[in-house]
């Protein structure tokens, strides 16, 4: 395990400050080997003296790294698993075994058919049992576990809400295995799930906290910035009802492993001056200068010495010898990042690829139509096609218009010729189940839907139709909102792209945080692909853009360029959002964040002029910011 220099050497006020271990990752897929290798040594040490090896599984998306690491152990390597006993952590209620969501059909796909685990030795809570035995199969559930011997390693995931399990806000340290009523936030993050949030069932039943805490060893694994708030509660904050998974503060063999975006929130993360020492480079001085900056609400240029000194920063400015040449030197990099137009690509080969079919005009619209302007020879390469995020309604919309405009020619035959076509269609979607897979006609209308929309986004910023690259990424097309992993087939659609182009510049989304994860999978398409493409002989690297914008937007500190938007800018952007009406108003998945992603845009573009102002930079309208590489991280 490559474990960062700063958990090998924590201060002792970050251990005070963090209440149990916490171990930060800078790969989440060296994370999810690492416990795949604990369970791996449990499994075959329980093995050499006759015992069973005794699991507490839970399910989500952080999980599944670990449990295609065992099953990869299991066939590659032989581990068996003959005297392993499971018992996952919770249940929709109520909910058939084989349905989509189900968490049976979860731990069936990622890791009980792939491995042999006797069957009779795997415990899941039962959704689909009646009401009245509900409380009769929550103590059966506690007797099997004691029956077991107890769980040996329990591995957790973490909600937004701060739940493990399903134990929300306000659940009690002794809980046991019990129903429970989902909270709001949970429910909502499980609307991808489900196709709406109308069709998450309202309970489930769960493991309770006390049951937890009885585990002999405990991981909970966490991933993406949108977890880093509760991280920083669960491990900073004293233990209280509001947040279940500050209990496993309570747990004498308990850490927290996780990636470095879900660590951000820690103070030896975000603030490590206030906790030790402090190798100053350029980087953490910038970082440093700017929460200052904040922290006093003064510009960068009006700090004085007796800011720093009373924020405990004197080895900062002994660092640069002076106040004033620290923030000279730091106001300064900040405003050499400061790119106008004519400072941007011109007539260049430029790639910007887009998750989703609004990603591009949402995150760098304002891009998009400076490099136009700057007649640059841009492709925008929508990497999945976004159908599962398309309401039946707006397919239904549509076909309307389709059978209407059949009235224009082609006469009766050609009404009913249409008709013929369209008429199953509606009777599908009339008879469609929640969370029903939608057919293969409609899963290609919705991707139409979508791809209308980008080439209507891409004309307002001053591009063509022919500048749409559809790429219809093989990893997206499950027709559900769970994906399948990245493939070779996807990586060299992105290959294909590269070497057709031979881009100079490309642009890639590096808000890996998106709820359901599409991001961060064609960010790791794009990286195998880039690496692959510039260790071919003869070739240019393009430099690498990472945008932000849908989910989370870069640090100001982070961001190494700026882009101006004047107010027309800014509008122009708005207007190629609005252009994706099946997203507008009310997003089929919309996350946490209540605004429509127009108002995202144009919050998050204002706000950074904003915060570049109250810094002492020049004021604008709005800005949107950008991190360049050669090498993707």
């Amino acid at each position: 395990m490559s474990l960062t220099k700063k958990n090998q050497a924590r201060s002792s006020h970050a251990m005070r400050l963090e209440r149990l271990p916490v171990l930060i990752f800078d790969d989440p897929a060296q994370m999810a080997r690492q416990v795949a290798r604990k369970v791996a040594n449990l499994i075959q040490d329980r093995a050499v003296t006759g015992r069973m090896a005794v699991l507490g599984l839970p399910t989500g998306s952080t999980p599944i790294g670990v449990y295609r690491e065992l099953v990869r152990m299991h066939q590659e390597e032989g581990l068996d698993f003959s005297n392993v006993i499971t018992f996952n952590l919770d249940e929709y209620f109520p909910i058939k075994p084989d349905a989509l969501q189900s968490y049976h059909r979860f731990m069936e796909e990622n890791l009980f058919k792939h491995v042999n685990i006797p069957r009779e030795q795997i415990h899941i809570p039962r959704g689909d049992i009646a009401r009245e035995e509900v409380d009769t199969h929550c103590d059966e559930y506690e007797w099997q576990i004691k029956k077991s011997g107890g769980i040996d390693l329990m591995l957790l995931g973490i909600g937004r809400s701060g739940h493990i399990g399903f134990n929300e806000p306000g659940s009690r340290r002794d809980d046991r295995t019990r129903m429970v009523v989902l909270d709001e936030v949970t429910r909502r993050d499980a609307a991808g799930d489900f196709f709406e949030e109308k069709n998450v069932p309202r309970e489930a039943i769960t493991m309770g906290v006390g049951s937890i805490l009885e585990c002999r060893e405990i991981i909970l694994m966490a991933t993406g910035e949108h977890k880093a708030q509760i991280i920083r509660k669960a491990v900073e904050e004293e233990p209280n009802t509001s947040v279940t998974a500050s209990f496993l503060q309570e747990h004498t063999n308990c850490a927290f492993y996780v990636d470095r975006a879900s660590a951000s929130e820690l103070t030896r993360e975000k603030t490590p001056w206030i906790v030790g020492d402090v190798s100053w480079d350029n980087d953490m001085a910038r970082k440093a200068v700017v929460w200052l900056a904040k922290k006093v609400k003064k510009p960068i240029l009006h700090l004085e010495t007796a800011d720093f000194h009373h924020h405990h920063m004197h080895d900062l400015v002994n660092a640069y010898g002076s106040t004033d040449e620290l923030t000279y030197k730091v106001f300064m990099e900040f405003r050499n990042r400061i790119k106008y137009q004519p400072e941007l690509p011109k007539k260049k080969s430029c790639i910007c690829f887009s998750p989703h079919p609004d990603d591009d005009v949402i995150s760098m619209g304002g891009m998009l139509g400076k490099l136009a302007q700057n007649k640059n020879d841009v492709a925008v390469a929508y990497m999945t096609n976004g159908s599962v995020a398309v309401f039946d309604m707006d397919v239904e919309r549509h076909l309307r218009f389709l059978e209407m405009s059949a009235k224009l020619h082609g006469g009766s035959d050609g009404e009913e010729g249409i008709k013929a076509f369209t008429r199953p269609i509606f009777e599908f979607i009339t008879q469609k189940k929640p969370g029903q897979i939608d057919t293969a006609e409609v899963q290609q209308l919705k991707a139409y839907i979508r791809y209308t929309e980008a080439i209507a986004g891409i004309e307002v910023m001053g591009l063509q139709e022919k500048d749409a690259r559809f790429l219809d990424m093989p990893f997206y097309k499950t027709g559900e909102v769970k994906k399948a992993p990245i493939g070779e087939d996807d990586v060299q659609i992105v290959l294909d792209l590269f070497n057709e182009l031979k881009p100079d510049h490309i642009y890639v989304a590096g808000d890996l945080s998106d709820p359901h994860g599409t991001h961060r999978m064609c960010y790791t398409a794009i990286k195998r692909a880039l690496d692959k493409y510039n260790q071919q002989e003869g070739v240019k690297k393009p430099l690498v853009w990472l945008y932000r914008g849908a989910w989370q937007e870069w640090e100001i500190e982070k961001a190494d360029i700026f882009m101006p938007m004047s107010k027309a800018d800014l509008y122009q952007k708005i207007d190629a959002i609005y252009k994706h009406e099946s997203q507008k108003d009310r997003a089929l998945f919309p996350g946490s964040d209540a605004r429509e992603f127009w108002e995202r845009a144009r919050d998050r573009n204002m706000g950074l002029a904003r915060e570049m102002d109250s810094l002492g930079l020049p004021e604008f309208y709005a800005a949107e910011a950008y991190v360049t590489t050669y090498e993707m991280p």
